[in-house]
């Protein structure tokens, strides 16, 4: 069993998640919050595995949210769940450090994915999202994550990582699909974080498919 984090400022809607999650018999919810402030301190207590956020809460918001749990040096993963899908809301979510974006009317199914992915190390999108946000960054005009091409060029089974990261593989898939130890994938995903100038896999994997260094 997983444990998350729900974080949403709607009971109803907190209700229903945490009953669908308990008929998977995958996850289990281990706390609640009706908006951002408590969060730094559940996660401190509960050391939940995945945090479902919503963005839009009073009090203090899911952007918020993510950039106090970076301040607190909280590296759990973050899924935000919500009904907004403006690409701007993407890019403020991935540059305050979320490793998922799902709509609310996913399903259960595609939920669970998720959630596995992210507590494996990997990071999930929605696929139309993914498309919609990679025509914006694919523009001419600047954007969020316009930056020069890497310092170093990056090697063949550098590429090869990247791409598998994008295919949301965890450090431990990624091993075994290349028949490498866990810990030289590490130390090769550190390189290509360092190579490109970003601090996390899912900047890496935006920022490589952005210049055009691997495919969705």
């Amino acid at each position: 069993m997983l444990n998350v984090l729900l974080v949403d400022d709607q009971q109803l809607i907190r209700d229903g998640i945490r009953s669908l999650l308990a008929i998977s018999g995958k996850v289990n919810v281990v706390g609640e919050a009706s908006d951002g402030r408590p969060v730094v301190s559940l996660c401190q207590t509960l050391k939940p595995e995945v945090i479902l956020l919503d963005l839009s809460m009073p009090l203090m918001d899911g952007i918020a949210t993510l950039q106090a749990l970076q301040q607190a040096d909280i590296s759990i993963p973050v899924l935000v769940l919500t009904t907004f899908d403006e690409h701007d809301l993407v890019l403020q979510s991935i540059q305050a450090g979320a490793r998922g974006f799902l709509l609310k009317d996913v399903s259960l199914d595609t939920l669970i994915s998720a959630i596995e992915n992210l507590a494996a190390g990997g990071s999930f999108f929605q696929p139309n999202i993914t498309e919609r946000l990679l025509s914006q960054v694919r523009k001419p005009t600047p954007t969020a994550f316009t930056k020069p091409l890497p310092l170093e060029p990056l090697s063949e089974k550098e590429l090869q990582i990247l791409q598998l990261m994008a295919a949301g593989y965890s450090n431990k898939e990624i091993a075994t699909a290349l028949c490498k130890s866990e810990g030289t994938v590490k130390n090769q995903c550190s390189t290509i974080l360092s190579k490109l100038g970003v601090r996390d896999r899912t900047r890496a994997v935006l920022m490589a498919l952005e210049l055009g260094l691997i495919s969705p």
